[in-house]
């Protein structure tokens, strides 16, 4: 399988994963080709930390660099807080 090149995917099917991923919510993707090889993706979900999902249960896209901007500064500040609370 061809590695995927879109960056986000947006969640379409949360099925057995209620707790880590919400239906229309944007994801950011890592690169895993291994992983791509058995129609996985790895996914930064909920959490906050990666974890390999089926990829039917997203659709993946792509935004214009300030969209992506936007996006990352929102995970940044999100991880920020969650360092915050842990204190």
């Amino acid at each position: 399988m061809k590695p995927r090149t879109k960056p986000f995917a947006l969640c379409v099917d949360n099925t057995d994963y209620k707790a880590s991923l919400i239906p229309g919510k944007v994801y950011r993707v890592l690169t895993d080709p291994r992983a791509a090889k058995d129609d996985l993706v790895r996914i930064v979900d909920e959490s906050g930390e990666d974890y390999l999902y089926h990829k039917s249960h997203f659709v993946f896209v792509d935004f214009p660099p300030a969209v992506k901007k936007k996006i990352r500064a929102m995970e940044n500040g999100t991880k920020r807080r969650a360092d915050d609370r842990s204190l």
